[in-house]
């Protein structure tokens, strides 16, 4: 079994900035990948980022290309998700998660953490 506990969600202005983080632990031998997903209220699972936990490659998706940034603290196997530039659109619930492969697809992550709040108002 793979734990994942994340944190770091708030309420924050158009503009501002959030960093999340995802603390992983268990049996962490098969896991080749940690990835940042968002679920907007009425709207699918969107992946956002993800890192490859032995190389360190890292993919993004379009909406979060440029504004957020994954990255990971190995001694700790703390990964974390740099959010830039908010916009009330970012709004959702974030999860982490780990899985064997490099990619943005939910289906390919078996281990999923609570969820962290990110809500982006006036």
């Amino acid at each position: 079994q793979v734990h994942l506990v994340e944190s770091g969600g708030g309420s924050v202005q158009p503009g501002g900035s959030l960093r999340l983080s995802c603390t992983v632990s268990g049996d962490i031998s098969t896991v080749r990948s940690i990835a940042w997903f968002r679920q907007a209220p009425a709207k699918n699972r969107e992946g956002l980022a993800a890192i490859g936990t032995t190389d360190g490659l890292t993919i993004e998706s379009d909406s979060a290309r440029g504004r957020f940034t994954i990255s990971r603290d190995r001694i700790t196997n703390t990964f974390y998700l740099q959010l830039g530039t908010l916009i009330p659109l970012d709004t959702g619930m974030y999860y982490c998660a780990a899985g064997a492969r490099l990619v943005l697809s939910p289906s390919s992550y078996n281990y999923w953490g609570q969820g962290t709040q990110v809500t982006v108002s006036h």
